[in-house]
């Protein structure tokens, strides 16, 4: 093996998708067969050595490769009778280990004593002494040497090279690079091994199957570029964006090798698009609106710039298992939103909407209020650890209270030795200013029945007061929920949830207090029924599992159903005067079981009955209460 250009000429071939290099173990040529079941590469005395027994074995000619690993491979041995077939075997065993040239012979002598030494002659290939590597950019020689290294100061060897540059395809492959390969391979007569890479770049990129979405869309959520090493994970991120775009139905990719370079390649984006406007009816039933009937009207990919337009409008029948702080009034909303997922650049998003509110105040006893308001949220996705998102919100809010019942709040208030005149304050609105700063972590395995992982939230919100300064105030909140898969399909969740008013005093307005009570907070209580403050802190524990047998049954819904078993504690801190008059507890711990259907793009529904374990006060029931929600829990 004097050239080993030469023996590899012509062995190296390229698949597109694995970029497996194959060099096939070195079998003997037809030639080279025949030379080795020669009677003279077996040189023998004229008698007949079948009879005679082998004595000793004697490997000549071998000096880096160890004789006792030629033994290893023989099947004559010493003591064994001499065989001149086995021996023929064994020099094809000797020459297929890929050490040695074709030119070896055995050779048997007779002794005094009738037995015969055996010496077997063999000639190594050239060593291997070092290496270069050429056309790698996005694999470090440093890397591929890690391949090469154990073949050094070795004879040549195919069937070892060859195992070697299927490594170094795997570590292109292991890393996305599939249209990588070796496209040669040589030696120089020093011993040098020279490997020649073509990593596959990309000559162009084309997209297909848009029509109404603008192409400069999809460019920017297509990071892969051409010039570059083509990279599958890239390009499989690339069309997960696209799809999550919800502008298309199918996304796809194909590659041909470009026929000015076949070196490169041209990608084409194939694209399928679906519609993308609605018009929805709905209605349901939910702890905080009643019965309620919805009506909306959205298109996901407006003017065919992926931007998102939607108006809704809600009316409810009131708050359901309230206590009797809330008014039971027809509740009235509607929001305009428009969505840009692409705000100055591919980190950012923006979120804005106008919103009217009219209802039974939850948390200023018997009062009716009103909220008109424009709500702007920039959102980043941090470079430095994707599962991280920052966010700001900026927003102008005015808000209206009024008396719903003056009689009855007249009453509870002097039953408590409270002074009516106090009730102006709880009665506050205005114009408002709003910052709120936050952060976000999400590692979730999944958004719609997650098993595994972590996600958490922690905002601060300033509000300044326009109508009148003295209301200006702040409040931080936080949130962190840790999930815990349980069996196949079962998942445990941890949460826990605070909020601090971190200034603001006694001006601040009672409407922004935080309440507990309820389908989005404690479970088992009516809404404000475990009351009202200016901090609070709860924790849950949930246990949601698969309705058992549900997998036999093909109903899609199903799939995403869950029963589960619930415990929920928390405490308010620095009651405000509605918590004082309902005689609210404070604080409860309650457990339950419910239902929970996870919708895609709403969140999950759920049917809960609680238990209180804890004094439910006056105004709450022992035996608990059903809490209907749609949505996550708040904070």
């Amino acid at each position: 093996m004097k050239n080993l250009s030469l023996l590899y000429k012509n062995l190296i071939t390229f698949a597109l998708v694995l970029s497996a290099l194959t060099i096939p173990s070195l079998n003997c040529s037809a030639a080279e067969e025949t030379a080795i079941n020669e009677t003279d590469y077996i040189e023998e005395s004229a008698y007949d050595s079948n009879t005679a027994y082998i004595s000793d074995i004697e490997i000549l000619g071998s000096n880096i490769i160890k004789p006792d690993y030629i033994l290893s491979k023989m099947k004559l041995k010493k003591g064994a009778l001499y065989d001149k077939d086995l021996m023929q075997q064994d020099l094809k065993t000797i020459y297929k280990l890929g050490y040695f040239t074709e030119r070896m012979k055995a050779v048997p002598a007779k002794n005094s004593n009738g037995t015969i030494s055996l010496k077997i002659i063999v000639e190594e290939n050239i060593p291997i002494t070092d290496f270069t590597v050429e056309g790698n950019t996005v694999v470090s020689s440093e890397e591929i040497m890690q391949y090469l290294l154990p073949l050094k100061g070795k004879p040549q060897n195919i069937a070892a090279i060859n195992y070697a540059m299927e490594q170094i395809n795997q570590c292109y492959y292991n890393k996305g690079y599939i249209l990588s390969k070796i496209d040669s391979i040589y030696d120089d007569p020093d011993g040098t091994l020279n490997l020649s890479i073509t990593e596959g770049k990309i000559n162009s990129i084309s997209i297909k199957g848009n029509e109404k979405t603008k192409e400069y869309v999809i460019e920017r959520n297509i990071m892969t570029e051409p010039g570059t090493v083509y990279n599958e994970n890239q390009m499989k991120q690339d069309l997960v964006r696209l799809y999550s775009t919800q502008a298309f139905k199918d996304v796809n990719r194909s590659i041909e090798a470009s026929p000015d370079d076949p070196d490169k390649y041209d990608i084409t984006i194939e694209l399928k698009e679906q519609r993308t406007a609605s018009v929805s009816i709905g209605g349901g039933l939910d702890s905080a609106t009643g019965v309620f009937g919805s009506l909306g009207i959205s298109d996901n990919n407006f003017r065919g710039r992926n931007q998102r337009v939607s108006v809704s409008g809600m009316v409810g029948s009131g708050v359901l298992m309230s206590d009797s702080s809330i008014m039971h009034k027809v509740n009235y909303q509607g929001e305009i939103s428009f969505f840009e997922p692409h705000f100055l650049n591919a980190d950012n998003s923006l979120m804005s909407k106008i919103y009217y509110r009219d209802l039974g105040s939850y948390t200023v006893p018997l009062a009716m209020e009103r909220r008109i308001g424009i709500e702007n949220t920039i959102a980043h996705r941090l470079k430095t650890n994707k599962r991280m998102s920052s966010t700001l919100t900026v927003g102008g809010e005015y808000v209206n209270l009024r008396e719903g019942d003056y009689g009855k709040i007249s009453n509870l208030y002097a039953s408590h030795g409270l002074n009516i005149a106090d009730r102006a304050k709880e009665l506050n609105g205005g114009f408002f200013l709003k910052i709120a700063p936050g952060l976000s972590y999400d590692s979730r395995d999944s958004a719609i029945n997650p098993r595994h992982g972590v996600v958490a939230s922690v905002r601060y919100e300033e509000s300044f007061g326009l109508s009148q300064f003295n209301q200006t105030n702040g409040r931080l909140t936080g949130m962190a929920k840790k999930y815990i898969p349980v069996a196949k399909k079962s998942s445990l969740t941890f949460t826990g949830r605070g909020g601090l008013r971190v200034h603001g005093g006694e001006n601040t307005p009672e409407y922004m207090a935080y309440r507990l009570g309820g389908p989005y907070t404690i479970r088992g209580y009516k809404v404000n029924g475990v009351g009202t403050g200016t901090s609070f802190i709860m924790g849950s524990a949930e246990l949601a599992t698969p309705i058992p047998f549900s997998d036999r049954l093909k109903l899609a819904f199903l799939q995403n159903l869950r029963i589960t078993f619930w415990v929920d504690a928390g405490t308010v801190f620095n009651p405000t005067n509605s918590s004082i008059i309902y005689d609210r507890p404070g604080h409860a711990i309650t457990a339950g079981v419910g239902l929970k259907l996870n919708m895609p793009g709403v969140g999950p529904l759920s049917v809960d009955y609680g238990i209180p374990l804890t004094n439910p006060g006056p105004n709450g029931n022992r035996h608990g209460y059903f809490t209907f929600g749609v949505g996550d829990m708040m904070y």
